[in-house]
């Protein structure tokens, strides 16, 4: 029998931690150092101590973005958390055809972000569908301009999220539900629960675990919504851009010949902290929550 070199699990290791090292931890370092300069992105660039954090306290352009991020985030994970685990128990239920519709509610997932946002500018431009079927029925006399107001582009973004992430949620979510005991469920069966009681009793609190995992990854998926807003508005973020959010004005100061590095980098710190955030208070909450 022979002895484990000390050295053997480094080796499996190394690929994972050269990977982290190379394309997170280094572009992050570096990220950091220039948020404390007046780089731009064609080079160079001098320390600049806390310039760029001050400046962004004077931003309006920041302060919007950072508010259409914050309500983008307020209504998405909600609708996100619910609307998954709504399907999943319509879902789970073994009758003929249900494959069929599981493989439905999954197939925007798979959809590329490009291709789901010209199917939703076709949807929602002045004379799209929704917009005929709307006048069709006399419910409004005018195009609602769903991709060309700063509001509604936002809101419909937030509608094109939750759509995209509907089906891979509720796969999350069928993984949970398999886990629930069939016993505790025939038993509250038996003592007469009714469906309802039976799912806010029995199966809510035992899938609680997974809602917090999945508010956890939508606020972190809603707080780097780009995408979405860009593709729906054709790069204009709205009149006057309104509807930006923060990653949309992170690339936005950050990209170009004349785009400052510095002062983008100083936006994303500030973001990365944000979700670190909201991760820690998450898991902190329901901590507490399972403890009491």
């Amino acid at each position: 029998m022979t002895g484990r070199r000390w050295y053997v699990p480094w080796l499996f290791l190394l690929p994972a931690l050269a990977v982290a090292v190379c394309f997170f931890i280094v572009p992050f370092a570096n990220t950091a150092v220039l948020s404390f300069t007046n780089a731009s992105t064609l080079g160079g660039g001098t320390f600049t101590g806390g310039h760029n954090y001050a400046r962004l306290l004077h931003d309006d352009q920041f302060w919007q973005s950072v508010r259409n991020t914050l309500l983008y985030t307020a209504i998405v994970v909600p609708c996100l958390v619910v609307l998954p685990l709504l399907l999943a128990v319509l879902v789970q239920k073994r009758i003929a055809g249900i494959g069929f519709f599981r493989a439905v509610f999954y197939s925007p997932v798979v959809a590329s972000m490009v291709v789901a946002g010209l199917i939703w500018s076709w949807l929602l431009s002045s004379d799209g569908l929704v917009n005929s079927v709307l006048r069709g029925l006399h419910l409004v006399a005018a195009p609602v301009p769903f991709l060309t107001d700063a509001r509604l582009l936002l809101f419909s973004a937030m509608a094109m999220t939750v759509w995209k992430g509907l089906g891979y949620y509720m796969v999350v979510y069928l993984a949970a539900l398999a886990n629930v005991p069939r016993s505790l469920l025939e038993a509250a069966e038996v003592d007469g629960a009714g469906a309802p009681r039976r799912f806010f009793h029995v199966t809510l609190p035992l899938v609680r675990p997974t809602m917090v995992l999945v508010a956890t990854l939508a606020a972190i998926g809603s707080a780097k919504v780009f995408a979405e807003v860009y593709t729906l508005s054709d790069g204009s973020a709205g009149p006057g851009g309104e509807a930006r959010t923060l990653v949309y004005t992170i690339r936005e100061v950050g990209l170009g010949l004349g785009g400052e590095a510095g002062y983008a980098s100083a936006m994303s710190i500030v973001l990365f902290l944000g979700t670190l955030g909201l991760s820690v208070a998450v898991t902190r909450l329901n901590s507490r929550e399972e403890r009491a």
